[in-house]
């Protein structure tokens, strides 16, 4: 019978579970000593390790009759379960659940198949092992137990199945023990020997399990395979001479852990009940303890390994239980993804640490790694006070010494405490590549330093993240004061106001910048805090390195041993920078004098500019000192910092420096190390870049995983197309499709849809053969050999590697078009020239060369912008040209065009934003938007979405509050960042559908009004009409105002609201909400109380009036769009706590967020939800009835409408009034004229008309001067005074062209009436010649004809 050891119920501490580890391990190497050297004989495979005694000999018959017993373990990841699966079946079911062994019969024989999959993964404490375990010795004797891995993904937790086994199992196991490597692939199959050299640790695992491996398909449906595998089975067997591993080896190995457990249970008693002494709860008393068993005699327990081993073991308990607490169990090996994360689920409680964590660095809070709610299991969550020793009845007042000095029992009150920097590195190592780099920029965003070098918590393996930091910019100004020209990449340069000063501006990916690099080092033990003084260096109002004295810190610290981690300085400008320059600050966590963090030292110490080293005193034969005197015989300079002295900073050598910390201001030691570090970097030396750090061999790096490798090449290939072109024609040359012709056809489409004037029918078919043409030269474009190579690389793509080629795609063309950096310079220069003309008031007409020179420089800068956005424009152009032109053919070369949106349609599922209204022509794809809204719908389904827009003034901070709302990475710049329209896919989670009643949230991120950059190519039609789209698309739109003014704002919504009243065939379903960003004043809210009154009566008036011009019947604003006043309106605080470029962001800022998310969430029940093919629909109905508009866009708001168009009917008043005068004219005139007068001019119309213009025009100076809405009309005066001026001309010009036609009719009558009247006379004459002739003569009839006939031809 199995016997199992008894489960104590006494807590234990964590040095005394690794104590009895220790014993417990000692004792079954004992054990398994005796029973060897009594029975056993070595095994020629695995001389290191002896088989089980002889008890544990098992009969094996022949192998066509034997029954073969098989414990399968490892990760159920590397194994494809289903009908064809020949050793395993149908589905997985964990061991908990699972009733084995089950009976397979393969190659003729039966064996009894054991599945323990999963179980040792993060179970390896828990105490359903040990009754699995137990149940499953019971009865089965044990050929083989075959450890199941996944070739090419062995996992950090894979790398302890082998330990597990040992522990549960015991020693004795390992001689039965086989590798099972699973492929996908028949390619994986044959490179199985090349993956074993290229990873020594899988080798080592290998050779601990006697070199036995076999291979064969995840799916596990080959039959030789399987035969394969059980000869190898019964080769092993027979090595071990046909022994099995039975119960009774795992019924000894129980006893003596029951043994032990007793003996520890009954020492702990004891020396409780001896002392009679309260256990001190300090985290010091811990670590002392903790100390003493681990550094323990090496000389007394030989057996058990040296004290180094002892304590990585216990630190790898520690820190298995750190990843067990965090709920992170199974997450080394199943990464979490960003899928996991951007969603909208519900706030997470505060002992949820990761997700806590997690959802405030989204919001970009940089309280998330301030350790608020790192308590697990804590009594008190409310923030009350515990009260530790209720005090009994009888106690003695007087007695104070017990309520002071005297503590409960730590095991009965401990609150187990989680150091915040472990929660962000166990979600760092738990995270894939592309998790890590969205949590990287984020704390970066923070100011928070971010990890450089990371070694894995469990194999010490170094990893270098580059990847990373490939998102992350930063933006300084670096100041010259000297005449030395400072080359920078892409810079753009100013001057101070008096001109002395060389000011540069930088924005650089930080992975390319070459910058100084500060390290720093501690060797041994120092009581001053080395990240709190790099802090007093970079920030002294922001903890950029978390220290002992941050919020939420302990001492329990697991995962940062080791780390280094960078952060940067980043100058303003200003006299008050620390250093004229960006500067690196790199912080190695942990002893540098120990043996693990060689390697980082080594790193830092080569790459870097200045070394600074924390010292406690150190003897002279201080094994430290080896460390220190290498360090400091490198060329480099360095900076000792001593913790037992007070000395001042003092130069020992040439770049040597000592600074005591002793006893000394906070302040003055900052300010000392400051100055020293800014003089030693002003002078030449080494720079340090990201990139260089992969040159260093002994380490990983993330960017070297294939997926990310095949990414890189395939986007540099791509990119490689546009090296050494002109930068402001490659778009020309490669994109053509977007460029002329696309803007032309949308200019003609938004004509066509408003005709003007005359013969419309005739131009609308024009204008429509016109665009047709336009259709056909894109076409005719076709595939450009960067289109056609990009289209290529994503349909040949899994989906991760997809996402690694765009975002490659995005980082080298970010870097190529660096260079318009050149292009800024120029424009400055030139501005600058065009303003000293003006101050010179220049007549040559130089300043008018200057200014077209000027308009052709922002061209190239326009032409220069090359995106991921424009590519993706152009495959939708491809796509429309060619599904307009030929309705039959839908194929360019070898591409299916219509797989086009397809491929888009997965992009936008995973994550990237689609471009809804081109930024550069205002105006919408909707072939396109539409095709790719039907294949999102076909992958998904027609999914219930709510739609959130925003809309708000240039740079008010619309794609900053989206960003930190859903975690998004809309693009977020100063000036017009954002082009156009684009809109992105949030998910539901699951539990949160029920709630919400919806799947997705399609987030619309626009850009910005009243742009600067849009002057003079009519901002305001372009406004109004960007403002009805985003407005009618949304469920909700967010009004994004800066400060607490909304009137322009308030101007634009009257025009939609007349729009929307236009639009009556449209069905729309508007809300919205105000949201006042940079807003300081907390009780903004109840001081603006009558502003916000003001503003919804402004709102309802205008409503009325211009429901009034429609004719509708709409009483108040929220008729329309819905809106309440006293709950929709926000306000935030300021985004940046302090000044730009080191200013984190306020928190207050990430609260208000949050709040308005909820406040959204909330109100999402009284909306209509559409679905996807509703919105598509809507989409089109919306932009269509936009296109017809031709007369509310251009107006600022519904007032100016009903003045305009009352000056419109005054108008056709003044206009009557000049044309019944002139018919008047013209009637008296041409009356002169029938009468005979041909002295009519020009100059009787003029006269006759002076007087009647003279009145109209008085008339219209006094509507223009005295109308109560003069304010307003005179923006219209001068254009209706050239009105009527051109109309009187018009009036003159016609009628003068009407007489002339009735004298000419009367000169062309008269002249047709003398030669009537000669022609006549000649006729009688001939005919009476004639007559007198042939009177004498008698001539029959037909000879009088011949005569007649001969005179009239004369």
């Amino acid at each position: 019978m199995t016997r199992m050891p008894p489960k104590t119920t006494q807590k234990k501490t964590q040095a005394e579970e690794h104590l009895f580890n220790i014993k417990l391990e000692s004792s079954q190497a004992e054990l398994f000593r005796e029973n060897s050297s009594a029975t056993l004989e070595p095994v020629d495979s695995h001389p290191e390790t002896e088989v089980a005694p002889k008890s544990s000999i098992c009969n094996m018959p022949s192998s066509s009759e034997s029954t073969v017993n098989v414990v399968l373990f490892g990760n159920s990841s590397a194994v494809c379960f289903g009908d064809e699966n020949i050793l395993l079946g149908k589905e997985h079911v964990h061991p908990e659940q699972d009733k084995f062994p089950r009976r397979r019969e393969i190659s003729g024989r039966d064996v009894s198949v054991i599945n323990i999959l999963d179980l040792y993964e993060g179970e390896m404490y828990l105490d359903p092992v040990e009754y699995i375990t137990g149940q499953l010795l019971n009865e089965n004797n044990i050929h083989s137990f075959i450890f199941v891995l996944q070739q090419r993904f062995f996992t950090d937790a894979d790398k302890l199945g082998i330990e597990w086994l040992q522990k549960t199992f015991g020693e004795s196991v390992l001689p039965f023990v086989m590798i099972l490597f699973t492929y996908e692939s028949e390619e994986d199959s044959d490179t199985i020997i090349d993956d074993l050299k290229k990873n020594p640790v899988l080798e080592q695992l290998l050779q601990k399990c006697g070199d036995r491996y076999h291979t064969c398909s995840k799916s596990m449906n080959n039959q030789s395979e399987m035969k394969t595998l059980l000869e190898k089975i019964d080769h092993m067997v027979s090595e071990n001479n046909q022994r099995c591993y039975t119960a009774e080896i795992y019924n000894t190995t129980s006893t003596q852990k029951e043994q032990l457990q007793d003996s520890k249970t009954q020492q702990t008693e004891d020396e409780a009940a001896g002392a009679n002494l309260t256990v001190d709860n300090s985290s010091e008393a811990k670590t002392e303890e903790q100390t003493k068993i681990i550094e323990g005699d090496k000389e007394e327990n030989p057996e058990h390994g040296t004290a180094e081993d002892r304590s990585q073991q216990f630190e790898e308990k520690q820190k298995t239980e750190l990843f067990i607490k965090l709920n992170l169990t199974g997450k080394l090996e199943q990464k979490m993804k960003m899928e996991d994360v951007l969603q909208i689920t519900k706030p997470s409680s505060e002992n949820d640490l990761v997700h806590t964590f997690l959802q405030r660095l989204l919001l970009m809070n940089y309280t998330a790694r301030c350790g608020e709610g790192s308590k697990i299991n804590q009594t008190h969550s409310d923030g009350m006070i515990n009260q530790t020793h209720p005090v009994a009845e009888n106690a003695d007042e007087n007695d104070i010494y017990n309520d002071i000095f005297t503590q409960e029992n730590e095991e009965a009150v401990q609150i187990s405490l989680v150091h915040p920097m472990d929660v962000q590195m166990a979600l760092f190592h738990c995270s894939d590549h592309f998790l890590r780099q969205l949590m990287v920029t984020k704390l970066s965003q923070c100011q928070y330093a971010v990890p450089l070098l990371v070694p894995n918590p469990f194999t010490r393996e170094i990893e270098f993240p580059l990847w990373t930091f490939r998102q992350i910019k930063k933006s300084w100004k670096t100041t010259d004061k000297t005449s030395n020209v400072i080359s920078k990449e892409k810079t753009t340069v100013t001057t101070d106001d008096e001109g002395l000063t060389k000011i540069m501006y930088n924005e650089k990916a930080i992975a390319t910048a070459d910058t100084p690099m500060v390290a720093f080092f501690r060797l041994g033990d120092v009581s001053s805090s080395k990240s709190q003084l790099i802090d007093s260096v970079i920030n002294k109002k922001h903890s950029t390195f978390f220290h002992r004295h941050c919020t939420g810190s302990n001492t329990n610290r697991l995962l940062m041993d080791g780390v280094v981690e960078i952060a940067w300085y980043l100058p303003s400008g200003k006299s008050m920078d620390h250093f004229t320059d960006c500067v690196a600050f790199c912080n190695l966590h942990g002893d540098a004098g120990a043996q693990q963090l060689e390697k980082q030292v080594e790193i830092l110490s080569e790459m870097s500019s200045v070394n600074v080293v924390f010292l406690p005193n150190l003897n002279k034969n201080d094994k430290r000192m080896a460390k220190l005197q290498k360090l400091y015989k490198l060329s480099k300079p360095m900076i000792c910092l001593l913790s037992e002295e007070s000395s001042h900073v003092t130069q020992m050598r040439a770049g040597k420096y000592r600074i005591g910390l002793k006893d000394r201001n906070q302040s003055a030691i900052s300010k000392e190390l400051t100055t020293t570090i800014r003089e030693l970097i002003s002078k030449p030396s080494v720079t340090f870049k990201l990139e260089n750090v992969a040159k260093h061999s002994g380490i990983q790096m993330d960017e070297e995983f294939e997926d990310c490798k095949r990414g890189r090449e395939a986007a540099k290939h791509l990119t490689n197309l546009l090296e050494g072109k002109d930068l402001s024609r490659n778009k020309e040359t490669h994109l053509p499709c977007q460029g002329r012709l696309w803007k032309k056809w949308c200019q003609m489409n938004k004509e066509l849809h408003k005709p003007q004037g005359s013969y419309i029918e005739l131009k609308k078919s024009r204008k429509q053969m016109e665009m047709k043409k336009l259709r056909e030269q894109q076409k005719a474009c076709g595939l450009r050999e960067f289109m056609k190579m990009f289209i290529e690389k994503l349909n040949s793509q899994t989906t991760d590697e997809m996402v690694f080629v765009l975002k490659w795609i995005t980082i080298f063309l970010d870097n190529y078009t660096a260079n318009i950096s050149s292009f800024h310079n120029e424009y400055y220069e030139k501005w600058s020239k065009i303003l000293n003309l003006k101050k010179s008031h220049d007549k040559s007409g130089q300043l008018e060369t200057e200014q077209a020179e000027l308009e052709k420089i922002l061209e190239k800068i326009n032409a220069a912008a090359f995106g991921l956005e424009h590519i993706l424009r152009e495959i939708g152009q491809i796509y429309e040209s060619n599904t307009c032109v030929q309705k039959n053919k839908k194929e360019i070369g070898k591409f299916n065009v219509s797989s086009l949106p397809r491929l888009v349609a997965d992009l936008m599922i995973s994550g990237f934003p689609l471009e809804l209204m081109d930024g550069d022509t205002a105006h919408v794809p909707q072939i396109w938007v539409s095709a790719v809204l039907d294949e999102v719908r076909n992958k998904l389904g027609d999914q219930r979405v709510f739609v959130l827009s925003v809309l708000g003034i240039q740079s008010s901070g619309k794609s900053t509050m989206l960003n930190a709302m859903f975690g998004l990475q809309f693009s977020v710049n100063a000036g017009r960042c954002t082009r156009g329209a684009f809109m992105q896919l949030v998910k539901v989670s699951e539990e949160m559908k029920v709630e919400l009643k919806f799947d997705y949230i399609l987030v619309i991120d626009t850009e910005g009004l009243r742009a600067p950059e849009l002057a003079g190519m009519s901002t305001r039609h372009h406004d109004n009409e960007l403002a009805t789209f985003v407005l009618g698309l949304g469920n909700m739109t967010l009004i994004n105002i800066f400060g607490e003014n909304p009137t322009e704002m308030q101007d634009i919504l009257q025009i939609v609201v007349q729009a929307f009243l236009r639009m009556k065939k449209v069905r729309l379903n508007p809300s919205c909400m105000f949201v006042h960003q940079n807003v300081g004043d907390i009780t903004a809210g109840e001081k603006n109380m009558e502003g916000r009154r003001r503003l919804q009566e402004k709102l309802n008036e205008m409503t009325k009036l211009a429901a009034k011009e429609e004719a509708c019947d709409a009483e108040c604003f929220s008729d329309i769009i819905t809106f309440d006043v006293q709950s929709d309106v926000r306000y935030f605080a300021q985004l940046w706590e302090g000044s730009p470029p080191m200013a984190p962001p306020n928190p207050s800022y990430s609260e208000c967020v949050q709040e308005l998310k909820n406040a959204i969430l909330r109100k999402t029940s009284k909306s209509r939800i559409m679905t996807l093919s509703e919105f598509k629909t809507s989409l089109n109905d919306l932009w269509n009835a936009l296109l017809h508009e031709n007369f509310v866009f251009s107006f600022r708001n519904t007032l100016e409408i009903a003045v305009y168009r009352k000056l419109e009917t005054e108008f056709g008043k003044w206009t009557w009034n000049l044309r019944s005068t002139m018919l008047s004219t013209e009637d008296k005139l041409l009356n002169r004229i029938l009468n005979g007068d041909p002295q009519v001019a020009e100059k009787d119309l003029i006269e006759n008309m002076k007087k009647k213009k003279e009145e109209v025009m008085e008339l219209m100076k006094q509507y223009f001067e005295e109308d109560k809405d003069k304010e307003t009309l005179i923006q219209w005066r001068s254009r209706f005074i050239n009105k009527i001026e051109e109309l009187h001309d018009e009036l003159v010009r016609e009628a003068k062209k009407k007489l002339d036609e009735v004298l000419q009719q009367r000169k062309t009558k008269e002249k047709l009436e003398k030669r009537k009247k000669e022609y006549e006379n000649k006729l009688f004459n001939l005919s009476k010649e004639l007559a007198l002739r042939l009177k004498k003569e008698e001539t029959d009839e037909h000879a009088l004809k011949r005569e007649f006939d001969s005179v009239w031809e004369k």
